[in-house]
């Protein structure tokens, strides 16, 4: 096992299961995606800690306890197609889309989404689908969703997104 394998099973062993998430799916889920392979060049020796950090166009990755909590709450099943608003660098998608049947993610920020879908492809993920665009319309064409994860920060929940999430779902 290589040096890189030890840091991302000890990140998720002490950061996240060590504070309470204990769904194995989601914890094999972060032990798999190669969170350093997210993050900007210049910053992947950071990538591991327990903090945000910048992606760029103000924008951050989030923490890794926060995604592993995040993805535990939203209970993604093998069978379910989730819609993620916020795709970022495509971290959380990742992980979604090992425990999900489909993701469909949103960025607004143009060089994100790009980036994200280039990374998310290179990586292997056939799973996702991202594409630019407001995350507060969701994504009519590919609705309705099980679960809805919303990994942006609006003020309020866009009523797009109730009107596109399945009849028991979870946002």
């Amino acid at each position: 096992m290589v040096v890189e394998d030890l840091d991302q099973d000890r990140m998720v062993a002490e950061q996240i299961e060590g504070r309470g998430v204990k769904d194995p799916r989601v914890l094999e889920a972060l032990r798999t995606v190669p969170r350093r392979a997210f993050v900007p060049d210049h910053i992947t020796t950071g990538a591991l800690g327990d903090h945000a950090l910048p992606i760029g166009h103000k924008q951050t990755i989030s923490q890794p306890y926060i995604v592993g909590k995040m993805t535990e709450l939203l209970a993604p099943g093998p069978s379910e197609r989730i819609l993620e608003i916020g795709t970022g660098s495509g971290y959380q998608a990742a992980v979604l889309g090992l425990l999900a049947k489909e993701v469909f993610s949103i960025e607004i920020v143009p060089d994100l989404a790009k980036s994200a879908k280039q990374r998310l492809y290179d990586l292997g993920y056939r799973n996702i689908e991202v594409r630019e665009g407001d995350g507060a319309s969701g994504w009519v064409e590919k609705a309705p969703f099980d679960k809805i994860c919303v990994t942006a920060a609006p003020e309020t929940l866009p009523t797009a997104l109730l009107e596109q999430i399945a009849e028991g779902g979870r946002i």
